[in-house]
């Protein structure tokens, strides 16, 4: 149905993404200095993720649909994919606010760069 994956960038650092069933990436966010930030972070979008005026509904300059979902503070949690649409879009936002909730956490941090690579390729 969806699920948060932790990992950690080439530079060490750790990132989120929440995942929908094919695998593709709907939220995400990353540079957290270690994975306790990264999962307090993930527990603030199960919450925040109730809230529809948390997400902000933004465009690129190509006029492209993407989202922010931010928390009380008016810290971003997270920054959405790409969507070619407003459609589209709203549907990723409507996944995020039933699935995110009671969504699984799949810690892949511990892994190598190289072992993660291997099990993709």
């Amino acid at each position: 149905m969806g699920k948060f994956v932790i990992s950690k960038n080439t530079n060490g650092e750790f990132k989120y993404e929440f995942l929908n069933d094919n695998e593709d990436v709907i939220l995400e966010k990353s540079a957290y200095k270690n994975k306790a930030m990264c999962l307090k972070v993930i527990e603030s979008i199960k919450r925040n993720a109730q809230d529809d005026s948390k997400f902000y509904r933004k465009r690129t300059t190509d006029n492209e649909c993407y989202f922010n979902l931010k928390s009380s503070n008016g810290q971003i949690l997270g920054t959405s994919k790409i969507f070619e649409d407003k459609a589209t879009r709203e549907y990723a936002i409507q996944l995020v606010k039933i699935v995110s909730p009671n969504a699984p956490i799949e810690n892949y941090s511990k892994k190598s760069i190289k072992t993660a690579l291997k099990t993709v390729i």
